[in-house]
């Protein structure tokens, strides 16, 4: 690429954020960043000194040496909102807390898409393929239901399987994260050392495994509350989207609902999430994918097939930008009534990649202790036993996912679904099954004989 198409790239990555995703998460939550020049012998160095730090699975991406064009963004491992804690140590949390919706579109092929979620079907396959030694506990659906025994659930699965989903930061440096090959409770017990002071500053708890489990309660209550949380005064999260109670509020393969089950309860308490709070702007943004990948394929095959005959028409529909507040009013229209137009399919087009882009980003909270007299009504506080914190969340990886990929997600999508139903479904246990559908709805038909 030329340098001018790489200052347009980056210049479309910090529009979207600015003019779109600012929008649907809100003016605090989102830092778009603005674009800077580097001398390109500065660039160079930096190059050769972080390779060597770089992960293994990253090496194989270059850095761009040549343009001279960079993004300059805050480093959301540190409070974003305060600067006074700024010399105080700081811990920072990072979930990538995946799609937090059951598929509730009629285009759907599989009845198991409409029960069992896109995150553990996947994980299934994921272990098959070697990426992962184990499937993971953790299910989106607890997570973003609001019920604080399902996210208190959800958050200690991740601890156990962090997998890319968790990360862990003490004073800006990675102290947790997926190391796939240890064994968890010793990384528990590191963790606890690391998180000691910050929960009992006093030193007054025992060590030991009472100590370790005391510890990452503590962690696990403080995540929650900041999850909960309203820290903008937005009303982007007010904006008429999808109503959450179209979709089912929970998924047959969570551990969590497996648990219920055998214990004798069928049914599964849904509080709902606050409507100012992070997670719940996030689930709206994901539910613009309002007719699951299968009921969007076809649209996105129609709007490549107008490309074929009109390919000068690819700027005038702005599939490559400018993202500005005229894309973005575009994305509030919520039919789903198909007129057959092509503005119809782009504008569903447009949607699900929003929607994408909402299900892989991460969620970064930062934490710093704070005494009871600078916590003031301005600062967004949590408490905990013994420690006080002021906290920031931030929002990141919200470049829009490409036009391009929808095909890819067509076929991913497929091979996840026919692997869990042929791999997993067919060997799931008769009674479990059963029960589950003691819990559905039925419709008796009658037939004249």
């Amino acid at each position: 690429q030329t340098s001018e198409e790489i200052l347009h790239h980056l210049q479309n990555i910090v529009d979207f954020g600015k003019h779109v995703m600012k929008q649907f998460f809100g003016e605090n939550y989102v830092h778009h960043g603005e674009i800077i020049q580097l001398p390109l012998d500065f660039v160079r160095q930096l190059c050769l000194k972080i390779q060597p730090e770089r992960p293994e699975s990253r090496c194989d991406k270059d850095m761009d040496t040549l343009s001279g064009y960079a993004m300059c963004l805050p480093n959301l491992t540190r409070l974003q909102t305060y600067r006074f804690v700024e010399h105080r140590p700081i811990l920072c949390i990072e979930i990538k807390p995946k799609c937090g919706f059951i598929p509730f579109s009629s285009h759907v092929s599989q009845e198991i898409k409409h029960k069992v979620c896109r995150y553990c079907m996947h994980q299934h396959l994921k272990v098959a393929n070697g990426k992962w030694k184990r499937p993971s506990k953790y299910c989106p659906l607890d997570l973003f239901s609001g019920n604080k025994q399902r996210m208190h659930f959800a958050l200690k699965s991740l601890l156990q399987e962090a997998q890319n989903n968790l990360k862990i930061f003490k004073n800006g440096e990675l102290i947790y994260g997926c190391k796939d090959d240890q064994d968890g409770v010793s990384d528990w017990n590191e963790l606890a050392c690391h998180l000691k002071p910050f929960f009992f500053p006093s030193n007054g708890l025992v060590n030991g495994s009472h100590c370790t489990r005391t510890i990452i309660k503590e962690l696990i209550h403080v995540i929650t509350m900041t999850l909960l949380s309203s820290t903008d005064a937005c009303r982007a999260g007010d904006m008429k989207t999808v109503p959450v109670s179209q979709g089912r509020s929970y998924c047959e393969a969570s551990a969590f609902n497996k648990e219920l089950v055998r214990n004798g309860k069928h049914k599964l308490e849904s509080s709902g999430l606050p409507r100012g709070c992070l997670l719940y702007k996030t689930l709206q943004a994901q539910m613009l994918d309002m007719l699951d990948i299968e009921g969007l394929y076809p649209l996105y095959s129609r709007v490549e097939q107008y490309l074929e005959e009109f390919p000068e028409e690819r700027s005038t529909l702005q599939i490559d930008g400018p993202y500005n507040e005229a894309f973005y009013e575009k994305l509030l229209d919520l039919s789903t009534e198909d007129d057959g137009t092509v503005a119809f399919a782009l504008t569903k087009v447009q949607q699900y990649r929003i929607a994408m882009t909402a299900k892989d980003c991460s969620i970064m909270i930062a934490l710093s202790p704070c005494l009871q007299d600078e916590c003031s009504e301005q600062r967004p506080v949590v408490l905990t036993s013994k420690s006080r914190f002021t906290f920031s969340v931030s929002v990141l990886d919200l470049d829009l996912k490409p036009y391009e990929s929808i095909p890819h997600q067509y076929k991913l999508d497929g091979k996840i679904v026919n692997y869990y139903l042929k791999n997993v479904q067919a060997k799931d246990d008769p009674v479990m099954s059963s029960l589950f559908k003691e819990n559905e709805d039925c419709t008796l038909v009658l037939h004249k004989v």
